[in-house]
């Protein structure tokens, strides 16, 4: 109960339900009371900052600085393990495989399975509980789209039971105990799951996937144009920024400073 009252409070409060209710709030006002200026005030306020969450340059300015704060995986540091985080997904047999992993899950998977072909006799570890009715779990789906892929189901272990980060690191301890692995997860995801994973006392190596915000050029109307697709960088932070305050009144603390 507390977990699915978590994930509705903190969804209202992402940019887009957020500002829809403030220039829903504003409305009601214009239309039924005399607080005529307030209503105006927090439609025009609501709109401008849809518009600029919805910009290129805002979106990707805001979220550049949580995805880079580790690079891409590059290292030569053999590791025995692959721990790659569940995400959105769904299960529809009829479907291509792949397309069942929605969103951030088909990029984690695919840095997974690159890390993998780069670490010889290394076990890919999936991660996540099974959505409300859905008789397959995360980590499950995960595991069918990479044989999908051929990696061998003896190269795959999945953890069927966690439902969010802090739980996916206490499984992944009681799979494999501390061994360093690496942890691959969205770019925007990582600093935050980096301080669930070491406070559990493990030693994960950063292995970001899914980055978004762009560095390389873009046409000029690409820049210019509000997009659904920037918004949706937009709400990346927002999540994040809630997601590392939930973690702050926790107890959390950054990596390093135990």
């Amino acid at each position: 109960m507390l977990f699915t009252l978590k994930k509705y409070i903190g969804g209202m409060m992402l940019p887009l339900p957020l500002l829809l209710l403030l220039i829903a709030l504003g409305l009601l006002l214009v239309w039924f009371t005399r607080f005529q200026k307030s209503g105006k005030t927090l439609i025009t306020a609501g709109w401008l900052a849809l518009l600029l969450l919805s910009l290129q340059p805002v979106a990707d300015g805001l979220l550049r600085p949580i995805e880079n704060r580790y690079p891409t995986w590059r290292g030569e540091q053999k590791v025995g393990y692959i721990v790659i985080l569940g995400g959105g997904y769904t299960w529809d047999p009829q479907w291509a495989p792949s397309s069942n992993l929605i969103s951030n899950s088909l990029p984690r998977l695919n840095e997974g399975i690159r890390l993998w072909r780069a670490n010889p006799g290394a076990k890919l570890i999936f991660t996540g509980a099974a959505a409300q009715s859905n008789p397959v779990s995360t980590a499950e789906a995960g595991a069918r789209v990479a044989e999908s892929l051929g990696v061998p189901r003896a190269d795959i272990l999945t953890l069927d039971t966690p439902k969010d980060t802090e739980e996916e690191a206490a499984a992944v301890k009681a799979a494999i105990g501390d061994v360093p692995f690496l942890l691959v997860t969205s770019a925007s995801h990582l600093p935050r799951a980096m301080i669930f994973f070491q406070r559990a006392g493990l030693h994960p190596l950063p292995a970001p996937a899914n980055q978004l915000a762009i560095n390389a050029p873009l046409n000029s109307w690409e820049r210019i144009i509000p997009s659904p697709v920037w918004l949706m960088h937009s709400d990346r932070v927002g999540y994040e920024t809630l997601g590392r305050l939930w973690q702050w009144l926790k107890g959390g603390s950054e990596p390093g400073q135990q």
